[in-house]
């Protein structure tokens, strides 16, 4: 099993920008891809940013040239900058981790941090 806790959510104007983290525990040398994920009322989860073990990185094509993943491997955590925040950007962000398990693939998601961008 793998625990994950975000933090780094909050209130901020359009603009703005904010820093999300993530702190992996638990069977942490399962981990392969690490990423976030987000959640806007009404919206389906949807895939924001994800970076491999080896450092590799996917973005949504709404966040490209704003938003950068990152990761350390050594203290098991991985970041969200986000920079010139908007509305739309509001939502509920979910860190999620992909662990290799018998048979195929676990995602294991944390319980998700608040992010509210105002115009």
């Amino acid at each position: 099993q793998v625990q994950l806790v975000e933090s780094g959510g909050g209130l901020v104007q359009a603009g703005g920008s904010l820093r999300l983290s993530c702190a992996a525990s638990g069977s942490v040398f399962s981990i392969n891809a690490m990423g976030w994920y987000r959640q806007a009322p009404g919206k389906q989860r949807e895939l924001v940013a994800d970076i491999t073990s080896g450092g590799s990185t996917n973005y949504a094509d709404s966040v490209k040239g704003r938003f950068t993943i990152s990761r350390d491997n050594a203290i098991n955590t991985v970041w969200l900058q986000m920079n010139s925040l908007k509305p739309e950007d509001t939502a509920v962000y979910y860190c999620n981790a992909k662990g290799r398990v018998v048979g195929g693939i676990m995602n294991y998601w944390g319980k998700g941090t608040l992010v509210t961008v105002s115009s």
